[in-house]
């Protein structure tokens, strides 16, 4: 509880200071979003668009500053994939992004104003605009990165590293297809005085089927109603996720789930 106060305050803390160096990124990131949404696609717009994310970039590092993450490269760049507005990819976290070869590891850097900010943004997409709320929602990690779409198994309980005032890692399932399945994915996020650390890391654990709730899942989709079989397949998920969650920490991976967690969070620069 004391965790989501502080989180609470942060957030205030953070609108205070949206209209300094973080509005100017967003001043900045709005015109070329108006600019190239109503561009023709061709090659040149295809030059400015990439100049226009370099100019980003150069942005938000002085914003951010330097990032040094174990395993990730030195410099990031832009976490927006596209200004292109209805694109795929575009809505992405605001921030530094670095990424590993093949993507097996994934980071975002941002500030807590900007965090607020793209919250707000995505209010219609059902994100919830606390902060504490957010870190524990499957829409954050949808939205923040990639294109797929991410399902939430378990939360993971972390121990909050000694340089920061928040700490949240969560376990899941990421893809474009079905979502159900052994977790494997472990994005943790923390915050260090104004500044959010967002990992993810894909093939990060091992786990296993939960037979009381793969029962569930079979109950629910045997079921008559609804009849259409998205919302029906949609209702059994949900009731399958919420199993897991009550049932994992009593699996015999849990516990190396947990290291694994922690051992993420000690891969920021958060001391």
């Amino acid at each position: 509880m004391r965790s989501l106060a502080l989180l609470c305050l942060l957030v205030f803390a953070a609108s205070a200071r949206a209209a300094g160096p973080e509005q100017h990124y967003l001043d900045l990131r709005d015109r070329y979003i108006a600019k190239f949404s109503k561009a023709k696609e061709n090659d040149e717009t295809s030059k400015q668009h990439d100049a226009a994310l370099k100019e980003l970039t150069g942005v938000l590092r002085g914003l951010v500053g330097p990032v040094t993450i174990k395993g990730l490269p030195a410099e990031g760049k832009s976490n927006a994939d596209t200004l292109f507005k209805g694109d795929i990819g575009f809505g992405h976290l605001d921030g530094l992004g670095f990424a590993s070869e093949g993507d097996k590891m994934q980071a975002v850097v941002t500030t807590t104003a900007l965090l607020r900010h793209w919250l707000a943004e995505h209010r219609g997409d059902g994100m919830p605009q606390e902060i504490g709320a957010a870190f524990t929602s499957d829409r954050f990690y949808y939205q923040a990165i990639q294109d797929a779409a991410f399902a939430k198994y378990a939360e993971l309980p972390v121990t909050k590293p000694a340089g920061a005032s928040a700490a949240v890692a969560v376990l899941g399932v990421r893809g474009n297809g079905d979502l159900k399945g052994p977790p494997h994915e472990i994005d943790v996020v923390a915050i260090q005085g104004d500044k959010v650390y967002f990992l993810a890391a894909t093939d990060a654990a091992k786990t296993a089927e939960i037979p009381a709730c793969e029962k569930v899942w079979k109950q629910m989709m045997a079921r008559k109603t609804p009849q259409d079989a998205m919302a029906k397949e949609d209702q059994a998920m949900d009731a399958y996720t919420k199993c897991f969650a009550k049932e994992a920490p009593s699996q015999s991976w849990f516990a190396a789930a947990v290291k694994k967690a922690q051992s993420q969070l000690e891969l920021l620069p958060l001391r």
